[in-house]
């Protein structure tokens, strides 16, 4: 999994993980306390990762959070959309009422797209949130969607 992030950090164009983060902060991020880390894999070769875990804690620990990184290259072949459904069908098994995603970057067209058809609708847009490398200060969506 250690590779996919590195990749996906470098490219500062989804994630707000320093591109040059390390490996030891990467795994923490993406499987330390409280997180529940799943992956695809093709041909014995892990493609894509998600981490699940309580949005907030205490009062607001019935809402999942997860974040998701397909390797690249691999786009395009529903690793995505599998590792969405799988994510959903987690989250009711672990009791979540619903999934909200906190920092959709707004140019990710294709993982907008991709929450969408698993039933997320955008409830908000937080302005210039987000340091894309190559375009500046972009927005944010947070994404939502009922269990």
């Amino acid at each position: 999994m250690w590779e996919i992030i590195r990749q996906i950090a470098a490219a500062g164009n989804t994630y707000s993980l320093e591109p040059d983060v390390s490996e030891s902060a990467a795994k923490e991020y993406w499987m330390g306390a409280g997180l529940s880390a799943y992956v695809a894999e093709d041909a014995e070769e892990i493609v894509g990762t998600y981490t699940l875990k309580a949005n907030q804690r205490g009062l607001g620990s019935h809402v999942a959070n997860a974040g998701f990184m397909v390797r690249p290259g691999f786009d395009g072949r529903g690793i995505g959309y599998r590792l969405g459904e799988h994510s959903l069908a987690q989250a009711r098994a672990a009791g979540f009422h619903a999934m909200q995603f906190n920092a959709v970057v707004i140019t990710n067209q294709r993982a907008i797209a991709l929450w969408q058809r698993l039933g997320f609708s955008i409830v908000g847009t937080v302005p210039s949130a987000f340091r894309h490398l190559e375009l500046g200060l972009v927005d944010l969506h947070i994404m939502h969607r009922f269990l």
